[in-house]
């Protein structure tokens, strides 16, 4: 999936984004049919603003209870002692309990239709961190830019140190060699597949904008085949890294339990704030080790967040630049948007928060991202053009080392054939799988009407394409194929501001000369103007 679908994709969205110098619903000047596709990806990527900041709000909750020793969903405190002693007859653990009853509270609801109210611990942890998404993007890219500089190192960090403790913990080896066994078996299993592509979309931020906008702001001869080789296969390396810090920490669990490892090695929000603080809690110096996990957990969010937050800004700045060159308008717009994804979001902080966040964490990425950018990848490849395609990433990067010109016919074959291949197959088995599998969250079945909102705000997401695609045959003239071929071609300011490679000038405001200034004239000046006179 990272070779056929993640590395095409990113290489994509990269190169239109850097080409075209504008966000996710700008840049479709280049083939204005599928401005819809723009419209998708800002769709796709609110709903994942809107949930992805409560995350961020429970790890701030854990932030702060690992101040206290012992650690409140461990067996030394004095409130589990009766939970630990009665663990072995299938109640609770310390850890399930304190995510359940502490967090989230969701045995005081009885499903999405009585969410019931908000806790309120919750929603200052949400306002918290709608604040500093706040203040971090308050100048734009230049301050978010800077912030990742912290957000992005720190866990590298974090992850050797949990890698090193972890390896001293008896039964590590265990968890490690449970993480490196494969069982071929597995691949004949279509939801393999369709796990391994939701791991690269979600760790690529394919799909969701946020790679359009920041490839906007590069220079225009920025190397982005070696970008997109250098960022997909260093993520996936890091991805492969953590593990280790994970599955060994894991398998000293499943040793202290005397279970298999595959027994505590859950997936979703229950590994991060289920499992793997309960692994903490067992560790000598547990405050320590919470604190840091907690953290770096933090600063994985926040960019995450940042990548999103960066997709719908600059889709808005640049259909509007008028906010753009006000900075008062530009906060207060920053502000709204902010707040009113905190008032949002209060819904997912009640005590049946959980079972909405479920609700929109499977459906905002599931078949409407893939259809999204299906037609991202079919549409650049025959309507725009391949050909052209290639050609513009060719003339951004001027001096292209003979392995770059390989490579890319690697990446016309996967936009042509393999890409739209795979992503047919996994859009097949998921309609598939979501007739005939109930959504469920635990032992709770969402209802017929619950699952339909899902499916409902999948198709909004990508019913963008088909509706704006209507619009902009409708604006043109003649009879339908004539319309349809005047909307697929480029508009005229697709590549003016591309002749003299300045497009990462687009972003920024033009400076103001507000003092008089003088213009001296020449003799050269006179003789060219005779000169252009004469070829005239």
């Amino acid at each position: 999936m990272l070779f056929f679908t993640g590395m095409p994709l990113f290489l994509m969205e990269l190169s239109l984004g850097q080409y075209g110098a504008a966000g996710p619903i700008t840049v479709w000047k280049c083939c204005p049919l599928l401005k819809g596709i723009g419209i998708g990806m800002l769709c796709v990527s609110t709903l994942v603003c809107l949930y992805y900041n409560v995350i961020i709000a429970w790890t701030f909750y854990y932030l702060g209870s690992s101040f206290q020793s012992p650690l409140p969903w461990s067996c030394d405190a004095i409130a589990n002692a009766k939970l630990c002693r009665n663990n072995t007859n299938g109640t609770l653990s310390p850890s399930e309990f304190f995510w359940n009853e502490r967090v989230l509270g969701v045995s005081h609801s009885t499903g999405l239709s009585n969410p019931g109210p908000v806790r309120w611990q919750l929603a200052l942890c949400l306002l918290a961190a709608w604040v500093i998404i706040f203040l971090c993007m308050l100048k734009g890219i230049r301050s978010s830019g800077k912030v990742v500089y912290v957000t992005a190192t720190f866990p590298y960090l974090v992850l050797v140190v949990l890698i090193i403790r972890g390896a001293t913990l008896e039964g590590s080896l265990q968890g490690v060699a449970f993480y490196l066994t494969p069982v071929w078996g597995r691949l004949a299993n279509a939801q393999v597949w369709n796990d391994a592509a939701s791991q690269i979309f979600y760790s690529l931020g394919i799909g969701v904008g946020g790679l359009l906008s920041m490839a906007s702001y590069n220079k225009f001869d920025n190397n982005v085949i070696r970008d997109t080789l250098v960022i997909t296969i260093g993520n996936c390396a890091t991805s492969f890294f953590a593990g280790f810090a994970i599955f060994s920490i894991l398998g000293h669990m499943a040793w202290r339990k005397g279970v298999p490892v595959e027994k505590v090695a859950i997936s979703g929000p229950g590994l991060a704030f289920v499992a793997y603080p309960e692994a903490l809690a067992l560790l000598p110096g547990s405050v320590f080790w919470a604190i840091l996990f907690f953290l770096m957990l933090f600063m994985l969010g926040v960019d995450t967040l940042f990548g999103n937050m960066e997709g719908i800004t600059t889709a808005v700045l640049d259909e509007f630049p008028q906010l753009r060159s006000n900075m008062k308008y530009k906060t207060l717009f920053l502000g709204l948007l902010c707040f009113g994804f905190y008032l949002m979001g209060l819904l997912l902080v009640t005590n049946g928060g959980i079972y909405w966040f479920t609700l929109i964490d499977s459906s905002s990425t599931s078949f409407g991202l893939i259809i999204i950018t299906l037609f991202m990848c079919l549409g650049i490849s025959f309507f725009y053009g391949v050909n052209q395609f290639c050609q513009d990433i060719v003339d951004m990067i001027c001096l292209c080392p003979p392995w770059c010109t390989k490579v890319l016919l690697y990446f016309k074959a996967c936009w042509v054939f393999f890409t739209p291949f795979l992503l047919l197959f996994i859009l097949t088995y998921i309609f598939i799988e979501m007739y005939r599998t109930p959504l469920k969250y635990g032992q709770y079945i969402y209802p017929l009407w619950g699952k339909a909102l899902g499916v409902c705000m999948g198709a909004f997401c990508c019913l963008q394409i088909l509706i704006w695609a209507t619009v902009a045959v409708s604006k043109e003239s003649g009879t339908l194929k004539d319309r349809f071929q005047k909307a697929i071609r480029p508009l005229n300011s697709w590549r003016v501001n591309n002749l003299n490679g300045s497009t990462q000038e687009q972003h920024v405001e033009p400076e103001r000369i507000e003092g008089p200034y003088t213009v001296n004239l020449t003799e050269v000046d006179f003789t060219a103007m005779a000169w252009e006179s004469s070829e005239a």
